[in-house]
């Protein structure tokens, strides 16, 4: 009927949620209601019989068009477990899965640092691929803020832009009891990625921030740098070309910018050649990369390399696997004098890492054969799989000291770069000698139940000094490491890795992360230590009280974090988490704590229906930045569900 007059009414939506009204009359199938009820879900118990729902819309009057799929109230009020909120003079929203223009869940945060938060976020439907919301912030013990975000979707990819807005005091952060000055503070965020064609795309990001407290103290992140990139890449059948660029911001304190760097350009091409020797795969690169300081070493470096694998399985089942490897470097740095990004406050950089100035060369090379050798069979009612592992690398003398390291500061042994063609990071630092790395890897299945790992060691056949002590490959052996997981259907998984010292032992790297429960009630656990001997210093005089310098960025630390969640019933449930600080200045004499330091607490509780989404949430942050002060912080989060789009 598309006209008529109807008392006691209730519509289903096709959507989910029901619409009841005490009269009624639709003309062309408009419906205006009096005295009207409206819930987003279809208000049902557990039983399945209908029952209040959680949040309740009244008005005096009401429209439903059934055609666009809107409903339009007056005069409206908002019921959330039998409560009302204050009224609402118009309120309107969307039944199905487009977007529109109005206000969104509001926000109300309370925390030590600014008080009461309250915001408001707007929503402006410009189109269906673009967007833009505002919203305004106030706070209780500081000046308004203003956030802005616009997103859009276009033919070749998407980008989004974020502001963040307000007049504040700040602190310097190199003194704490200094001064503070209100002064305008601000955020930017721009992020995009547009494929060209099938082959070409480009991304970037660009962060800025007028000062290094204002995104802690606000609460919008926790990044300590700024990272800055625009990249321009090509991924074709049998090669890949990248060209892009890097500046970072840095928030750490006492961290000079100008000791920064800023890496531009930075191109790698690749390109892979199917069966040109023996039946083997030849990978080409080329690589260049310029890093600049405003206020420390430059340097710039060029390389070109080759690399040939041949892979055979032998008639007994062994895989043989053959490389030989080839590069040239050429690199050019200035101004190693000035003071080293890692130890800014030490006048001269520490030999290893600085590296001689001017232009310099290097030749690598290096032939490695590996044989891995897979068993499998039965056992303990499950399948067993035993792979022994073999490698050989024979690499002649390479003139590392001579380089500048800027990429390959933090080595440590483990599961995943123990059989490595080489071990450090990055390339301007090379393993070379001869070694002989074995280990094996492993795997039990059952019905659900797994349990696989590896363990593994090398020993050098020719002395190396390139090596600091703490990294586990000093001498002709090296430490051992390895991994194991276990697994019990999808409830329990626990993965541990380790480093074992060469002598005696030791634990240098113990790290055991442990999931427990399910999607709704469970529980993670993470503990990590590093104990890598302590950390290699050098001393320097000049004239003045020696002065101890760390010449790794790697360093001693320990911790745990634990978090979990339970599920109540069907709508409530709590979770929590906690990070602490369980280095001692036994293990790491650089450490602030000494044995036992929290460094954030998380509780909550949260309850969720088809309707309403509600959350309380307390955080404790017990680090203390200038312009960020550790406190207590509290968060109410409020979202009505199948509510608008």
């Amino acid at each position: 009927l598309k006209d008529g007059v109807i008392d006691n009414l209730l519509i289903v939506l096709e959507g989910g949620g029901r619409l009841a009204a005490k009269s009624g009359q639709a003309r062309d199938g408009f419906y205006e209601l009096l005295r009207t009820t409206y819930s987003a879900c279809g208000a049902l118990d557990a039983n399945g019989c209908h029952g209040r729902p959680s949040v309740l819309f009244t008005a005096r009057r009401a429209s439903y068009d059934p055609k666009n799929k809107k409903i339009r109230l007056k005069a409206a009020r908002i019921e959330i477990f039998g409560l009302e909120l204050p009224p609402i003079p118009y309120f309107w929203t969307s039944l199905n899965n487009s977007s529109a223009s109005g206000l969104l869940d509001p926000v109300l945060n309370l925390s030590s640092n600014h008080g009461v938060e309250v915001g408001l976020p707007v929503n402006f439907h410009i189109s269906d691929q673009q967007d833009l919301t505002v919203e305004p912030i106030l706070f209780s013990a500081s000046l308004p803020a203003l956030q802005v975000d616009y997103r859009q979707l276009l033919k070749t990819g998407a980008f989004s832009v974020s502001s963040f807005v307000t007049q504040n005091s700040v602190t310097p952060i190199a003194f704490p009891n200094g001064v503070s000055k209100e002064l305008f503070r601000g955020y930017f965020d721009a992020q995009g990625h547009f494929q060209i064609d099938p082959e070409w795309d480009v991304q970037g990001s660009l962060r800025i921030a007028t000062d290094r407290t204002l995104l802690a103290s606000y609460e919008i992140s926790y990044d300590d740098v700024l990272r800055n990139n625009l990249t321009l890449e090509r991924v074709g059948p049998t090669s890949y070309l990248s060209i892009s660029g890097w500046g970072v911001e840095t928030l750490r304190p006492l961290e000079s910018q100008g000791l920064t760097p800023i890496a531009l350009p930075e191109l790698d091409y690749r390109k892979r050649l199917d069966d040109p020797i023996a039946g083997g795969t030849l990978d080409l690169q080329v690589n260049t990369l310029a890093i600049s300081r405003t206020s420390g070493q430059n340097t710039q470096r060029a390389f070109t390399g080759a690399e040939w694998n041949l892979r055979q399985i032998t008639a007994m089942g062994q895989e043989v696997v053959l490389t030989a490897y080839a590069r040239g470097d050429i690199y050019h740095s200035n101004d190693n004098t000035l003071p080293d990004p890692l130890n800014p406050l030490i006048p001269g950089n520490p030999q290893p890492y600085q590296g001689l100035p001017g232009w310099q060369t290097r030749g690598i090379a290096a032939l490695a054969a590996e044989m891995r050798w897979p068993f499998i069979g039965s056992s303990l009612g499950g399948t067993l799989r035993l792979t022994p592992r073999l490698q050989v690398v024979a690499s002649p003398p390479t003139p590392n000291i001579n380089i500048p390291n800027e990429d390959a500061r933090a080595v440590d042994l483990d599961d995943t770069n123990l059989f490595a063609l080489n071990r450090f990071p990055g390339y301007d630092r090379w393993e070379d000698g001869t070694r002989i790395t074995y280990g094996a890897d492993w795997a039990w299945d059952r019905p659900g139940l797994s349990a696989s790992g590896n363990i593994g060691q090398s020993y050098r056949m020719t002395a190396s000094n390139i090596f600091l002590p703490s990294t586990g490959l000093t001498n002709r052996l090296s430490d051992i490491v390895g991994r194991t997981n276990l697994r019990w259907r999808d409830i329990i998984e626990i993965t541990h890795r380790y480093r074992l010292d060469k002598n005696g032992f030791a634990i240098r790297r113990n790290e055991v992360d442990a999931t427990v429960g399910g999607t709704k009630t469970y529980m993670l656990v993470s503990y990590l230590k590093l104990d890598r001997l302590p950390n290699p210093t050098l001393t320097l005089y000049g004239g003045l009280p020696s002065t101890t310098v760390q010449l790794e960025d790697l360093q001693n630390h320990e911790e745990v974090r634990a978090g979990g969640r339970v599920q109540i019933n069907k709508h409530w449930a709590v979770f929590g988490s906690t990070i602490i600080d369980l280095t001692t200045q036994a293990l790491n004499p650089t450490s602030y704590t000494n044995g036992f330091s929290p460094v954030r607490h998380r509780a909550g509780i949260e309850y969720e229906d088809d309707s309403l989404s509600l959350g309380f949430t307390w955080r404790r942050d017990f680090d203390t930045v200038v312009g960020a002060p550790a406190g207590n912080h509290f968060n109410l989060t409020i979202a009505f569900r199948n509510l608008g789009r």
